[in-house]
């Protein structure tokens, strides 16, 4: 539903009494709150305000008799460890303090404080246990707001750990006792809400005119002003005179009574009225939060914003204010640094045109007047025991699962605010085969390199073509366009030669977290890939970006190298090639696959481009559809450009350290993906010496989802160093760029992957498995997959990392195990007459005393046989282990990418023993791959997976997501109506670093399996509310594709 006007709140037949609860997170809901206050109280109503916000917020625009303001405060928001960043473990932590442990005590008092003002409604913005305590309490319950604390702490809780998860649960529970919602413009998903009602922006009315607030300021109207404002805490920096453009003065809020400023910056008092402040500037520089936005956009106030990390509603506010062409993002750099002038100057250009309504806080009083007094909104079928439920499940996918992946119900999708024509509802665009084909003939000319006949590539480049078309368009039109998409469209010389290489994701068959160890593995290349453009230019003609160009201006040393960098979505057309024998009974469950994407993921408009669904067979009859996805950055909040100097990785001429290349990509976390991206210059200039004299351009999009455990990193990094070297000439081996890339992974970025990620996606081959000993990196040869098999990954929604705490601690773990059998081994053979461990003095002659050497010096885990570690070693290791006493016993556990903690207690005998079986079973799997086709096959190839998932399981790398699809598939195995069938699926295993992602499946080549894969899929949508991304199909390697030379015609 939504409400665009009113005639005003009425006076009621009836004297209310409202409590209004207002969240302790910053000055933005408490000034909305205000608004929506003051019309109530016009009306003739009695508002008591429960807050922590100061008195001045209130009472500078209410001045009544019929305002109370109690100073409580019932939840933390988001703690900031500084103006820009949030502390996600502390916020979780302080929320606790806050809200669980006293809670009952909390809902008492408000309980019995709700009966005494005799409330007739309550109103929340957005607290959740105010929601619990009106219903305890008897009283009915509404929420005014543009996100839940829910949504927000959700993500937190993945990078905190799952012990804070029951924190997202009550409060998704406390918000279900709401009897609706009234949305404000720019809102994220609220899955505790099932009953919606969309109001226009709430903001503060203006007291006074913009010459007036000049006159008061002595402020000349020919002075360009900007006004700092950062939601009224400290920038905490020092402001300098050079950082503003000459003429220019700087209105500054928030600033402390001790901070001094230099002349052209002034001091605003605390109580300033920041509306008229804003309305008397020309343009604002600060933080994104719903206050500034709503506030910019209603007043035509350009916006200069830096991105902040972990505040998970900013990407939604800043789609919305960058659409009405009203905001210029500042790199963080450059706001600590002072280099304002080229985003002041642009900003001023700005010609803002939100047109839409600005009296949300009157129509929303109208609103919950009508409540109190009777009035109903909600909808009975979506009410009560309905709504509680859908809450606890959403809620247990936002937990489970990070923003950017949740599928956002149908219901949020279906309220559209003025904003659904701008955030990217996702559209099939059926296109038929040939012109996508043959169009990419008409678009470039391709001086180098075969297109192999791969979809994906012919899509980016038409995609890459229309980039071109927007450029020449946006030369003579006002017609909005995303920021990046304007990044992509200017990137490239067009008429200049470009070299494009793609790299696919893998699919972890067997062998997984035992590379590290040296195992023998076996890799899928995953359909998915990465593609990335790059353009090299003489610095002089290189298109710089404006504050780049300024940045090279202020240095005052001409044109020099340049990188620029922009990550983001090209439109992916849909295809679909029905081969005649396309089975009919398959069709419904394709057709109700694609609807579902299409209506429970609009306004997913934080996507990278993804492939949501592909489904294909080997016999050439097969559906592959693409959806359009929007520019917009993805809730993580990264930045989708990145631009340096080349000579920042230099030090007195060489290049730096990986240390310090880290840390320097550290620094602002929306900008850290870069480094997976630029990180492989520093790797060329460090490994190959290779000097770059000339500016570069590279363009990034893939379609490897993240996070899903199918390498999406290692696609970035490999296709990003394929295509490097091809536009400088360079002949690196694939395996070479393997080896690179992961030098990029492991000291750049800092993750401590293993090796093969990189290979499998350098080095792989479509429908074969990489058969690679990770030795450090040998290949040993490509399996053929019989024709009577197949492999599908089904993703489980829960994210996995392989920089999380688990997949380090386990490998730690595995570490300490090898020295310690090292350790032990030595010592036999040093004291080869002591007996007393147990070993059998047999064993210590001829061939045992080599073994024993051999061990003592073991390089790899995997190394050693599994009967000699049941035999002489398992016992000895210890299950767990604190890191303080091994390195006091052992020194070191000799892994260069990962670091001991000495306060936490690792995992060892579990760790150790992983990858020795591991090995072993890997050998056997490619062994029965390769003998006679029979049932006992496929079974004995299944049996292997589920060892390997269960024994993953015990180093502590299980989730109950993935443990559900494994048993899911076991299900379907041990049905009857495949046992009728002759065997459909045999087996699966969690992959990659575990701790979630994709499990791999393996299954009889046939109808009825790829059926019973889909079953699967729908199976766990129905108990987690996940439409799982299902992985199917195969595609080249980076080596196997080269690279394109292409130019535009």
């Amino acid at each position: 539903m939504r409400i665009e006007e009113s005639e005003g709140v009425s006076a009621s037949r009836k004297h209310l009494v409202f409590a209004y609860y207002v969240t302790g997170h910053g000055f933005g809901h408490a000034t909305r709150v205000v608004e929506v206050v003051r019309n109530l109280i016009l009306a003739g109503h009695d508002v008591h305000v429960v807050t922590g916000a100061p008195d001045f917020v209130f009472t500078s625009e209410i001045q009544s008799p019929r305002l109370f303001i109690r100073k409580v405060l019932l939840d933390c928001g988001a703690v900031q460890a500084d103006a820009l960043t949030v502390d996600r473990l502390a916020s979780l932590e302080k929320y606790s303090e806050t809200a669980v442990k006293p809670r009952e005590s909390i809902l008492a008092t408000e309980v019995e404080w709700l009966n005494t003002i005799k409330a007739d409604l309550v109103v929340s913005d957005v607290v959740p246990v105010a929601c619990r305590a009106a219903a305890e309490a008897g009283i009915r319950s509404v929420c005014v707001t543009n996100f839940s604390w829910d949504f927000i702490y959700a993500e937190y809780v993945m990078a905190a750990g799952n012990h804070h998860r029951s924190i997202v649960w009550q409060i998704a529970e406390d918000y279900s006792h709401c009897e609706f919602l009234i949305r404000l413009p720019g809102y994220c998903p609220m899955p505790a809400f099932r009953d919606v009602i969309d109001v226009p922006l709430v903001v503060r009315r203006l007291h006074k005119s913009r010459k007036e607030i000049r006159k008061e300021l002595a402020i000349g109207e020919d002075v360009k002003v900007v006004i700092l404002n950062f939601g009224g805490q400290p920038s905490g920096w020092r402001l300098k005179e050079e950082f503003l453009p000459p003429g220019w003065l700087c209105l500054v809020c928030g600033a402390s009574d001790t901070q001094e400023l230099p002349p052209n910056f002034i001091k605003l008092a605390k109580d300033a009225y920041t509306p008229d402040v804003m309305a008397a500037s020309d343009c604002m520089l600060g933080k994104i939060g719903y206050g500034t936005v709503s506030e910019a956009l209603a007043y035509k106030l350009p916006f200069v914003f830096v991105r902040r990390d972990y505040f998970n509603e900013e990407p939604f506010l800043r789609n919305m204010l960058e659409y009405y062409q009203g905001g210029v993002e500042m790199i963080r750099r450059d706001l600590l640094t002072g280099h304002w002038k080229p985003y002041l100057e642009r900003a001023i250009s700005l010609k803002p045109c939100y047109e839409g309504g600005i009296n949300g806080g009157e129509v929303a009083a109208h609103i919950i007047q009508e409540t109190a007094i009777g009035k109903n909104y909600a909808s009975d079928k979506l009410s009560g025991a309905r709504r509680l439920r859908d809450a606890i499940v959403l809620g247990y996918q936002l937990q489970r699962v990070p923003g950017r992946d949740i599928l956002v119900p149908e219901w949020y999708a279906n309220a559209a605010t003025e904003l659904s024509k701008s955030t990217g509802s996702l559209t099939v665009q059926a296109v038929e085969g040939g012109p996508l084909m043959s169009s990419y003939i008409e678009d470039f000319e391709i001086l180098h390199g075969d297109l192999q006949g791969l979809p994906d590539t012919m899509s980016f480049l038409k995609s890459m073509a229309e980039l071109d078309a927007i450029n020449e368009y946006e030369k003579n039109s006002e017609k909005r366009q995303m920021r990046e998409r304007k990044a992509a469209a200017g990137l490239f010389i067009w008429e200049e030669d470009i070299y494009v290489a793609r790299a696919p994701g893998r699919l972890d068959v067997m062998g997984g977290i035992a590379d590290y160890s040296g195992s023998l593995v076996l890799q899928l290349p995953t359909r998915e890939a990465c593609h990335v453009a790059v353009q090299r230019n003489d610095p002089s003609k290189h298109k710089l970006w404006k504050h780049a160009q300024a940045r090279q201006n202020a240095k005052g040393q001409g044109p020099t190298p340049v990188l620029q960098i922009v990550s983001c979505g090209l439109k992916l057309y849909s295809s679909m090639f029905l081969h005649s024998s396309f089975p009919s009974q398959l069709m419904p469950l394709i057709t109700n696959l694609c609807q579902s994407n299409r209506r429970t993921k609009a306004n997913r408009n934080h996507y990278r481009s993804t492939l949501v669904y592909t489904y294909s067979f080997k016999y050439h009859s097969y559906v592959h559809i693409f959806y359009q996805v929007s520019y917009g950055s993805e809730l993580s909040n990264r930045s989708p450009t990145f631009d340096m100097d080349l000579s920042d990785f230099l030090e007195d001429g060489k290049p730096m350290a990986y240390e310090k290349a880290n840390k320097y990509f550290a620094q602002d976390p929306s900008q850290k993906w870069a480094a997976y991206v630029a990180g492989t210059i520093l790797v060329l200039m460090k490994e190959l010496g290779v000097r770059f004299e000339d500016s570069i351009s590279m363009l990034v999009s893939s379609a490897v989802p993240e996070g899903k455990g199918v390498s999406s990193s290692a696609s970035v990094e490999v296709a990003s160093m394929s295509a490097i070297a091809a536009a400088h000439g360079l002949s690196i081996s694939p395996r070479d760029i393997a080896l690179l890339s992961q030098k990029v992974e492991n000291h750049i970025v800092g993750a401590p992957c293993g090796v093969m990620d990189q290979m499998t996606s350098a080095c792989g081959e479509a429908d074969k498995l990489l058969a690679m000993v990770c030795q450090p990196a040998e290949v040993i040869g490509l399996v053929e997959i019989p024709s009577h098999i197949r492999f599908w990954g089904i993703d489980s929604g829960i994210r996995h990392s392989v920089g999380g705490a688990d997949y380090g601690s386990v490998r730690i773990g595995a570490f300490m195990g090898r020295k310690i059998i090292k350790s032990l081994a030595s010592d036999v053979v040093s004291k080869s007459s002591d007996f007393s461990n147990g070993f059998i003095h047999d064993e210590l002659e001829d061939d045992g005393v080599a073994l024993l050497e051999a061990e003592a010096s073991l390089d790899y885990l995997c190394n050693l046989t599994p009967h000699r570690f049941e035999a002489l070693y398992a016992k000895m290791l210890p299950e767990t282990l604190l890191g303080q006493e091994f390195l006091d016993r052992y020194i070191d556990h000799s892994d260069p990418v990962t670091v001991i903690d000495t306060n936490r207690k690792y995992v060892v005998r579990a760790p150790a023993t992983h990858p020795i079986y591991e090995n072993f079973r890997v050998k056997n799997f490619k062994a029965l791959l390769t003998s006679a086709t029979s049932d006992d096959q496929l079974t004995a190839l299944g049996e292997l997976l589920y060892q390997c998932h269960y024994s993953y399981s015990a180093c502590g790398l299980g989730t109950d997501g993935t443990d559900r699809l494994v048993r899911m598939v076991q299900e379907m195995q041990h049905s009857s109506k495949s046992k009728s069938e002759g065997g459909t699926l045999y087996g699966a295993k969690i992959t990659g670093g575990g701790s979630g992602g994709t499990v791999c499946v393996i299954g009889r080549n046939s109808l009825c399996s790829s059926q019973q894969i889909l079953e699967v899929q729908q199976k766990y949508k129905v108990a987690t509310g996940y439409l799982p991304f299902i992985f199917e199909g195969s595609s080249p390697g980076a080596g196997k594709f080269g690279y394109l030379r292409i130019r535009r015609r």
